[in-house]
């Protein structure tokens, strides 16, 4: 057992710099994003300095991802994801991301009664995939319905709402991610 957690921490390094590169990112500015020194972090990733969880921690914040990804940990077993969805008066959300910031996925099932638009605006963009029934999508002027397999990507930024056209429930991916994070998915215009 000592014999593979030592293998763990010596695989820690590596791992830090290849996701450092990676993400196309300096020592210099990891070092201003966590607060940890240049050379410390420059130690961490040559294998000279043990890794301990003071250090790891601002690491996984700064890269967005979860502490056993940073270390490698085994794998447990059992690869599910637990889900944990979240009632809503109009609605059942799924989130399907685990890690906080950055792009978040979510299944929504949206009830027949959610059918009257309040458009809002706030920070963000969205992108939309229609699983099955029938979304409708209020953004700005226009006022649309989309079926199942087809796509919408906004700017949240916009008056937008969404939600059953009263028929039945719909059932929606989502992802959503801060400003100038956004999903390109582009189709041919129809007519085109």
């Amino acid at each position: 057992m000592a014999n593979d957690d030592a293998a763990v921490l010596t695989s820690v390094g590596p791992r830090l710099r290849a996701l450092r590169k990676e993400r196309g990112s300096t020592l210099s500015q990891l070092a201003k994003s966590t607060g940890i020194s240049v050379s410390t972090l420059s130690r961490l990733e040559s294998g000279e300095r043990r890794p301990t969880l003071e250090l790891l921690l601002p690491l996984a914040r700064a890269y967005q991802v979860p502490l056993d990804e940073l270390v490698g940990a085994p794998p447990v077993g059992d690869p599910r994801v637990r889900l944990k969805p979240i009632k809503r008066d109009y609605a059942t959300i799924v989130p399907l991301t685990q890690h906080p910031g950055g792009l978040q996925a979510f299944k929504m099932i949206i009830g027949a009664d959610r059918c009257d638009p309040e458009p809002r605006t706030h920070e963000g963009y969205e992108w939309l995939y229609v699983l099955s029934g029938r979304l409708r999508l209020v953004l700005a002027d226009h006022d649309i319905v989309l079926k199942a397999g087809e796509a919408a990507e906004f700017d949240t930024r916009l008056p937008h709402w969404f939600g059953s056209t009263g028929e039945a429930p719909v059932e929606v991916l989502s992802l959503f991610g801060t400003q100038g994070e956004r999903m390109h998915v582009r189709a041919r215009p129809r007519g085109a």
